[in-house]
């Protein structure tokens, strides 16, 4: 039994809970962090000193940050499919798994997410949504040229990179920026809608985190 800690409408715990329902796996999610509290306890920051979500406990191992946990989760539990074997094809995906952590996410977050939903609206940072959007644009067209090899990372395999690169998708799609012309990205992000692990766990509402 994995036993994930983390609130549903947490984008890195969606992360993990994509990945372990789409390798089928059993498991209990407790609702930790945000209104639910419970991540400044002993007993939680013995498990995780940063005193964030998501936690996972895998029979005696207890891990933090979900880039690690969706790794490991694939290499131990996961197909050839979902976790390449051969270590060249597994870095050559791995790369833009890393790439979506460290380049496409942080300006989505810092800049338009924090701008649009945690941030009052008379106190919005006009340039720093504008800014956001620009740098998205040429994220964006990055990933569209990337995905015209398609359907997925790699080729016709969903593997653990496309949980690294989809699962902030839902948030790309809906928050209210003007985004580039994607067609590639667009299709790739329809794709992953039609996957039921998808939409229970990485289609989550944030309207609970929305400041007004």
């Amino acid at each position: 039994m994995i036993t994930v800690w983390g609130r549903a409408s947490s984008s890195n715990v969606q992360a993990v809970m994509w990945t372990v329902a789409e390798l089928g796996l059993e498991h209990e999610r407790i609702d930790a962090g945000g209104k639910f509290g419970g991540i400044d306890t002993p007993e939680y920051l013995a498990m995780n000193p940063n005193g964030l979500v998501p936690t996972m406990r895998d029979g005696d191992l207890v891990m933090f940050e979900s880039p690690a946990i969706v790794r490991y989760l694939g290499a131990q539990y996961g197909e050839t499919s979902f976790w390449p074997a051969d270590p060249v094809r597994r870095a050559r995906l791995d790369m833009w798994a890393e790439w979506a952590k460290t380049s496409f996410i942080p300006p989505l977050t810092g800049s338009i997410f924090w701008q649009l939903i945690r941030t009052p609206a008379a106190q919005r940072n006009a340039g720093a949504l504008a800014d956001g959007a620009a740098k998205m644009k040429k994220l964006s067209a990055m990933i569209d040229t990337r995905l015209g090899k398609g359907p997925y990372l790699d080729g016709n395999n969903f593997t653990f990179a496309d949980v690294m690169l989809g699962h902030w998708l839902f948030r790309y799609y809906t928050l209210d920026f003007e985004r580039a012309k994607t067609p590639n990205l667009d299709a790739y992000y329809a794709r992953l809608q039609e996957r039921p692990a998808f939409s229970e766990h990485a289609m989550v509402s944030y309207e609970s985190l929305r400041v007004t």
